[in-house]
């Protein structure tokens, strides 16, 4: 597991995760940003998905991204916690990982899911992102290595230091 700060929209991979609504079909933040930048055969295939419930995960073509597939998964929006939010977050990364490896996919990028409009906290996001990729490296098929794509120098920081926590 790596994290760094970049692009989602421009990072080579098997596939990037794009932090989805549930409808599919485009919103702001990464969501909007990786539909720009794959063009309008992505949300022409996302219609045929018929939405995704919030902790599942579908998977597209990456049409004129670097990325093969587009894996969409709709976070949970924070409500304080009390609403499962957790596990569904939790679930997000155990569903996209799982749809990776039946994909063949050996790289895998992922935003940091829910933690923008959705303001699931950072560092709550973070250590359940970190729990469950490395859980999941431990047994992975075919996935070999998964990064972290941050936004900014912020967020990339809140994730090493929860990466540094579960290690130590």
């Amino acid at each position: 597991m790596q994290i760094v700060k970049g692009d989602i929209t421009t990072w080579a991979a098997d596939a990037i995760v794009n932090a989805a609504n549930t409808s599919l079909l485009g919103g702001g933040g990464v969501d909007g940003a990786i539909h720009r930048a794959a063009g309008p055969e992505l949300l022409k295939e996302c219609r045929t998905l018929h939405g995704c419930e919030t902790g599942q995960a579908k998977i597209t073509a990456g049409y004129n991204l670097p990325a093969k597939y587009v894996i969409h998964t709709p976070g949970p929006i924070w409500r304080g916690g009390h609403k499962n939010e957790p596990e569904l977050l939790a679930s997000c990364y155990r569903s996209c990982l799982r749809l990776a490896e039946q994909n063949g996919c050996r790289t895998v990028a992922f935003p940091s899911i829910s933690t923008g409009a959705y303001r699931f906290p950072l560092d709550k996001a973070a250590a359940i992102a970190v729990k469950e990729i490395l859980a999941f490296l431990e047994h992975a098929g075919l996935v070999r290595q998964v990064t972290m794509v941050c936004f900014d120098d912020a967020t990339r920081v809140v994730y090493d230091t929860a990466l540094r926590r579960k290690r130590s």
